[in-house]
């Protein structure tokens, strides 16, 4: 719940400020200079801008089966899905996930309510598989789980500025969360847990806690590569994989590699906006009458004990609360965690400008057709976005797509 309505607003009032004076930095003569997409955080030290480096080589490695690839996978490196248009931006993949959800009991708590078909192979359906997989078993993809009541397509999230994330306070995501709608806003965003009871805050769902184990996770799920952190293979749809299969011993990424290719995400500094102009920050203001910045926060700051020291006390013109929103059923796919299936942890809107598909599926190619896809608690900002003016809701759709 939130701690205090007062608070929550204060808070907000302060990210608002913060965002907007981002935005008009184009026009000041006193803005630094501008962080360009791919580049590392600003005033690291030496030898955390070595391990960007470093970290950076390791994120674009192409695996092969015989340096560990598979035998299920999805991408070759990680690169080759977070591509356009720098190292750690979107990509055009679209992948398969299946979970089965029981019915209630996911919104008040409860993990049994949902099942990630781990002992199938789930959540994630791998498309790919090696020429050896192929040879023994006869397929070319993962089976989706025979229990599995429903499945989700999704594309590629940019990963820009998810150190910055990583780095948030727990109290800041869930001083902004009012699960029973006390404030009577329409609002009900609500956090996601792990299955050891974390906060989440990464994937679609909100349901991974951490960056070192969102990095961990998909080295392992996308590209099939084992680490000390996830140091084992997945089934072939619950089958163990077959002898001489995948014959490079566990782990086949070395703890270095994978806490190199955790700095590299770490210290990748957030898109900044782009002047938009007058009718850009016009929009600004639409943007909070319509309601939106209820959900998509315009800015958080990270923690007095965020570690490294050069993530601490940070700005970052995230737009999101990083919690869960009931966004409808005309959008509703797979349970996780706690995330029923019509809720989704609010997209960070940073970078908006540099993606060519929108909504968690893609199914957007505009980001008005993603405004005009909210249902659910975006419901009453859609409606206000529709009954702007045309010359104000084009002044909206400039400011997003400055972001």
């Amino acid at each position: 719940m939130r701690t205090s309505m007062m608070g929550s607003l204060s808070m907000r009032l302060r990210g608002t400020a913060i965002a907007l004076a981002i935005l008009a930095c184009g026009v000041l003569v006193a803005c630094k200079p501008r962080v360009q997409p791919g580049d590392p955080l600003p005033g690291l030290k030496r030898s955390e801008r070595a391990r960007f480096d470093r970290g950076k080589q390791v994120f674009e490695r192409e695996f092969t089966p015989e340096t560990g690839l598979g035998p299920l996978f999805n991408s070759t490196s990680c690169r080759e899905c977070h591509e356009d248009p720098v190292t750690g931006g979107s990509g055009d993949e679209i992948e398969t996930h299946a979970t089965a959800f029981r019915g209630a009991g996911a919104g008040s708590g409860g993990h049994d309510a949902c099942d990630q078909l781990a002992d199938q192979g789930g959540p994630v359906v791998q498309q790919h598989v090696t020429p050896a997989l192929h040879d023994a078993l006869g397929i070319d993809a993962e089976p989706v789980p025979s229990r599995a009541t429903s499945t989700a397509k999704r594309t590629t999230p940019a990963i820009l500025g998810f150190g910055l994330l990583d780095a948030v306070p727990e109290d800041v995501i869930l001083s902004y969360a009012d699960p029973e709608d006390r404030d009577h806003d329409g609002i009900s965003g609500r956090p996601n847990r792990f299955t050891d009871g974390r906060l989440g805050r990464f994937g679609r769902k909100a349901f991974v806690p951490t960056l070192r184990e969102f990095t961990a996770g998909a080295f392992l799920f996308e590209q099939g590569i084992t680490s000390p952190a996830q140091p084992a293979e997945e089934s072939i749809g619950g089958r163990p994989i077959p002898a001489g299969v995948d014959p490079l011993p566990e782990p086949e990424l070395t703890q270095e590699d994978l806490d190199l290719a955790i700095d590299f995400l770490r210290f990748l500094a957030p898109p900044e906006p782009v002047d938009g102009g007058a009718e850009a920050r016009g929009g600004a203001r639409r943007f909070l009458e319509a309601g939106c910045s209820a959900c998509h926060v315009p800015a958080l700051r990270t923690g007095r004990d965020a570690k490294p020291r050069s993530l601490r006390r940070r700005e970052v013109a995230a737009y999101t609360d990083l919690l869960l929103h009931d966004m409808g059923p005309d959008l509703a796919d797979i349970c996780l965690g706690q995330a029923e299936p019509s809720e989704f942890r609010t997209e960070p809107l940073m970078g908006l400008r540099l993606r060519t598909q929108f909504l968690h599926d893609g199914r957007a190619k505009t980001i008005e057709d993603a405004i005009r896809l909210h249902g659910g608690e975006a419901s009453a900002s859609r409606a206000r976005f529709d009954a702007l003016p045309p010359g104000e809701r084009r002044a909206l759709l400039k400011f997003l797509g400055s972001l």
